[in-house]
């Protein structure tokens, strides 16, 4: 017999059958959006319920990147809604558009390794194991155990006042 040509996309178009590549992506592109949608509805859900004082809250997710917008209560507040939004499954970059009601001095942020402990970062930041109870509080109520974080999560590690 031979080789035939045929274009691509015509049968779906003259027979009603299938989907054009332009609609198909057309329905993932739709799709992305709704998924992206629902996640930072969510994200705005988990942060109320957590009783973070927000005003005006405003999550927004493209890829994995999320801008997160609003008046925090205080600077804590603040840092805790950014680590709750960067510490979801997705979630490379957080773009922190809010403001802050009262201020006060920004914590620092470290990243959990393998092997890590409350105690191991509290040596290393306060000098002192025992202090651990202060980065425990400050990233409640993230955390619900002290001997529960995980390589790859992001922690606040407040001032010393």
């Amino acid at each position: 017999m031979g080789l035939f040509s045929f274009i691509k996309d015509a049968g779906a178009s003259v027979f009603g059958i299938g989907k054009t590549e332009a609609e198909e992506a057309a329905e993932a592109s739709a799709a992305k959006l709704e998924a992206e949608a629902a996640a930072a509805k969510s994200l705005e859900e988990t942060i109320t319920d957590l009783d973070l004082k927000v005003s005006g809250l405003k999550v927004g997710i493209s890829g994995d990147m999320a801008t997160v917008s609003g008046m925090a209560y205080d600077q804590s507040t603040k840092e805790k809604v950014v680590l709750v939004i960067g510490n979801s499954n997705g979630i490379a970059t957080v773009d922190d558009q809010m403001t802050v009601e009262h201020k006060e001095p920004e914590a620092q942020f470290y990243t959990v390794k393998s092997g890590d402990t409350l105690g191991k970062v509290a040596k290393q930041y306060y000098g002192n194991a025992m202090k651990y109870p202060i980065i425990f509080d400050a990233n409640k109520p993230m955390l619900k155990d002290p001997d529960k974080i995980y390589p790859g999560q992001v922690l606040r590690i407040p001032h010393l006042s």
